[in-house]
C-alpha cells in the first residue's frame, strides 16, 4: 500500500469516513482510533519505547515534523509516566483535533466554523476527497484479505489493518468478517512489530487497549 505523505493516525481517521453517506462512523471512539494509532506511529519511528509496559520517549530531541505526532510526544514527555492503554484515552481529542486540522489544510476534509448553543466555538468537517478515501479502503482491504503475504505486508500498512479491526471500524471490515480474518488480523498485528520484539508487545498493548476502549462507551476522550 503506498504511504505516501499521511500519517498513520490521519489515514485512520479518514477511513472511519462512510463515503456513502458521507459521514463519520463510531464518531465517539474516533479518539481513541486515531490516537492508537499516533502512539503506534511513534513507536515504530523509534520515538517510543516500552518500560514494562510504560510508553517511554527515547529522545527528548526527536521530532517527526508532523504537528499531530508531535504535539502527543511532548504531551507524554511533559506528563507524569502512563501505560499504553492509558494513553489510548487520556486527552486522546487532542490528537484527533490536531489530525483533523492537518487534513483540512491539505484538502482531504472541509472545515466549518460553527458554534456550540450559539456561543461556544466549534468545527465540523465535510470530506473533501471522496475517491482518495475509497482508494485507501481499498488498498487496506487488499492488505485484510491478501494475497500479498503477512510478511510482505509493511509494518506500518500492517498496524492500519490490525488497529481498524480492533476497533471494530464498519468502513473496512464488518462483524462477520472480523471472525473469518481472525488469523490474518492477528498475523497482522504480530507483523506491525516484527523489527524490534518490544515494539511488536507495544504495538499488541495499543491493540488491546483500543479495543477495551471501544467497548466502553462512557470513557472520555479529552
Amino acid at each position: 500500500m503506498p504511504i505516501g505523505p499521511l500519517s498513520l493516525p490521519a489515514r485512520l481517521c479518514l477511513l472511519a469516513w462512510d463515503t456513502s453517506k458521507l459521514k463519520v462512523t463510531s464518531s465517539s471512539q474516533l479518539p481513541h482510533l486515531v490516537r492508537a494509532g499516533a502512539l503506534t506511529e511513534l513507536a515504530q519511528r523509534g520515538l517510543l519505547a516500552d518500560a514494562d509496559g510504560v510508553a517511554t520517549p527515547t529522545d527528548p530531541d526527536g521530532r517527526t515534523g508532523d504537528a499531530a505526532l508531535d504535539g502527543l510526544l511532548e504531551l507524554i514527555e511533559e506528563s507524569r509516566p502512563h501505560k499504553w492503554k492509558t494513553w489510548v484515552s487520556l486527552r486522546a481529542r487532542i490528537t484527533l483535533d490536531a489530525v483533523q486540522a492537518q487534513l483540512a489544510a491539505d484538502g482531504y476534509l472541509r472545515a466549518e466554523k460553527t458554534r456550540v448553543l450559539g456561543v461556544f466555538p466549534s468545527v465540523e468537517y465535510e470530506i473533501g476527497r471522496v475517491a482518495v478515501v475509497e482508494g485507501l479502503r481499498a488498498e487496506a482491504r487488499q492488505v485484510l484479505e491478501g494475497p500479498v503475504p503477512v510478511d510482505a505486508v509493511s509494518e506500518r500498512d500492517a498496524a492500519l489493518v490490525a488497529l481498524a479491526a480492533a476497533a471494530e471500524l464498519r468502513t473496512l471490515v464488518s462483524g462477520r468478517e472480523r471472525r473469518q480474518y481472525d488469523e490474518r488480523i492477528a498475523a497482522l498485528t504480530e507483523r506491525s512489530g516484527t523489527a524490534i520484539p518490544v515494539l511488536r508487545q507495544a504495538v499488541q498493548e495499543v491493540r488491546s487497549a483500543v479495543s477495551v476502549a471501544m467497548a466502553a462507551p462512557g470513557v472520555p476522550g479529552n
